[in-house]
């Protein structure tokens, strides 16, 4: 039970300042959201510290991490021409060049590693700042979009607890079942209405939809995320987060649902 309070302290704390910054402003957005992905890149480095093969450059990483998602929100914000997105792919490539001087066994692994963990969790985090940007809703498509989320994964949680009895992919996270899936699925198509309804009134169509895609998508980012520390023999990212762990913990289904959500976000604006 202390547990589970201890959880509950943390998750609403840790809401209202996600939520909070989105609202305030998003200079405030852009602030809070930069350090949370600086701490979840350096994160994903971590779990690989006592792997036998892989050997990432943290600083290497994190530097070209945090050059690549300064250019990014830089452009979106307009303090820098959209020409400048060309420097990422030299970044790159020195990148790769930097693992030459290292002498390290397994560059290949190493480089993959490092491009990757930009790749999954600098773009994400930059998306949600660009999609708050563009907002022209009441409620801010971004904060649907962590309501949903939440939504699928406390649901989720609360329907396997009471009702799960068929594992979903036991190899991977031992305690899902088909039924909390479907429950937490059911749930955020309901939320999903209920924001289209009456919050964001016209947008049934689009909030339904986005329910359809982050639904599956968070389940899969959480999958994902137990895939890793399965694989690297870790319990928790980190301790950031009393009751929870670390901010890859954390954000797991946000990260994988993300990109996928920009996408149709830009889609119905386009169209």
């Amino acid at each position: 039970m202390s547990n589970l309070v201890q959880r509950a302290i943390t998750g609403a704390l840790f809401a209202f300042v996600v939520l909070g910054s989105i609202f305030w402003d998003p200079y405030a957005q852009a602030l809070v959201f930069s350090v949370i992905m600086v701490i979840g890149l350096l994160e994903f480095y971590n779990m690989f510290n006592k792997h036998e093969i892989v050997r990432v450059s943290k600083e290497i990483g994190l530097f070209i991490g945090i050059f690549i998602f300064s250019l990014l929100v830089g452009v979106s914000f307009e303090w820098l021409p959209i020409i400048s997105i060309l420097f990422i792919f030299p970044l790159f490539f020195t990148l790769i060049l930097a693992e030459m001087w290292r002498q390290k066994r397994y560059p290949v692994l190493n480089i993959s590693v490092m491009v990757f963990g930009i790749i999954y969790i600098v773009i994400p985090f930059f998306l949600t700042i660009d999609l708050n940007l563009r907002n022209t809703s009441f409620l801010p498509s971004i904060v649907g979009m962590y309501i949903l989320i939440w939504t699928n994964d406390s649901f989720a949680y609360l329907t396997g607890k009471y009702f799960g009895k068929r594992k979903l992919f036991e190899r991977i996270s031992p305690k899902k079942t088909w039924e909390g899936t479907i429950g937490g699925i059911v749930f955020t198509l309901l939320f999903g209405y209920i924001i289209g309804t009456w919050i964001n009134e016209g947008e049934v169509v689009f909030w339904i939809v986005s329910a359809i895609i982050i639904a599956p998508c968070a389940i899969f980012g959480d999958l994902l995320e137990s895939l890793f520390k399965r694989s690297l023999n870790i319990k928790d990212t980190g301790k950031i987060l009393p009751g929870h762990g670390g901010i890859l913990d954390r954000f797991d289904a946000t990260l994988f649902a993300t990109p996928f959500f920009y996408c149709w976000a830009m889609f119905y604006a386009y169209f």
